[in-house]
């Protein structure tokens, strides 16, 4: 009976030995196979990891716009104009001079320009998608976000970005009129061209469309700003390179300002300043004519202008913030800078 005991015993420990040995080979083979489950999901979720983070990555930047936030901004934005023509090409017979142009010239006649209604909407579907796009995006979780989410922000900012192009194409002729004033010995008209496209992109960016001006007044500051300062980065190179006989010769004699405008001209914009001048206020026309010197004496500060008038010099800087804009609204009423613009 002992014996018998005993070696009932050992069979028992040898049966547990066995059955947790076979019992840490299934736990051991149940944790092998999630962890090569997992291994296999991570690889094929690699693409998908790398569109959200190209997604994530890539900056958004629009023109807010309290339209936006309406109840029906979603129709506003997509809803054209009830005048606007479509589509935007318009017969290649109605380029002037067609003969004398080059195919890239001519070829920028066959896009009319936009009505001031189509412009309009045109910046506010831009922006309102990129809006749109902008607002998904950041209500997703950037380690979580579908291939259905990410899709549709990618449409919404494609859209925008087939809506930019038709506002850049619609204005390229503005570029070519600006550039050929500005052609000289260093800026060739194609590399004007070429550098005021870049110029007119950018300000298709920047336009506050809200404000309800003109984009071609904006864009032709913009780009004349842009070749203002190629020719000023030109005549400094010419300087610093200057031949070992103009050096004897110290420096050149001044070139005429053949662009400047006439005697008739200039009595023009002074009637009209002067009539400008003669809508703004009292106290608006004091300031204005005292900041920039127009009654002959040297321009006065802020702080100069606040003492004479019992005033702090923060509020005669609102009060001139306010003239300027006045002058500003009356300027493009008269499109005053087209016409300076024609005259030059």
């Amino acid at each position: 009976m002992i014996a018998s005991a005993k070696q009932v015993s050992a069979s028992r420990s040898v049966s547990r030995r066995v059955r947790s040995s076979v019992g840490s080979r299934k736990v051991g083979a149940r944790k092998s196979r999630p962890a090569s489950a997992v291994r296999k999901k991570q690889s094929g979720a690699s693409p998908l990891a790398g569109r959200r983070a190209a997604l994530f990555d890539r900056p958004i930047d629009y023109i807010p716009c309290r339209l936006f936030l309406r109840q029906d901004a979603e129709k506003l934005a997509t809803v054209p104009p009830a005048a606007a023509g479509v589509p935007l090409a318009r017969p290649c017979g109605d380029s002037p001079r067609g003969a004398d142009l080059s195919p890239y010239l001519a070829s920028l006649y066959h896009t009319r320009l936009l009505t001031r209604d189509e412009e309009q909407f045109y910046f506010r579907r831009m922006n309102w998608l990129k809006f749109r796009a902008a607002t998904l995006r950041g209500s997703l979780d950037r380690r979580r976000a579908t291939l259905r989410q990410i899709e549709r922000i990618e449409g919404l900012l494609a859209e925008a970005d087939t809506v930019k192009a038709i506002l850049i194409t619609s204005n390229l002729r503005l570029v070519v009129s600006i550039a050929k004033k500005f052609v000289d010995a260093t800026n060739s008209f194609e590399e004007l061209v070429g550098e005021g496209n870049m110029a007119l992109m950018r300000s298709v960016e920047k336009f506050n469309f809200a404000l309800g001006n003109r984009f071609s007044t904006y864009a032709t500051y913009a780009i004349q700003r842009h070749f203002f300062r190629l020719s000023h980065k030109a005549r400094q190179l010419r300087s610093r390179f200057v031949s070992d006989e103009e050096s004897f010769k110290g420096r050149a004699a001044p070139q005429p300002d053949a662009g400047g405008c006439t005697v008739a001209q200039v009595e023009v914009l002074k009637e009209l300043f002067a009539r400008f001048l003669a809508e703004l206020e009292p106290r608006e026309q004091e300031i204005v004519v005292a900041r920039f010197g127009f009654d002959g004496h040297p321009p006065r500060t802020f702080r100069e202008l606040g003492a004479s008038m019992g005033v702090c010099k923060e509020r005669i800087r609102q009060i001139q913030t306010r003239a300027l804009d006045k002058l500003r609204s009356m300027a493009a009423d008269v499109r005053l800078e087209q016409t300076v613009g024609d005259w030059l």
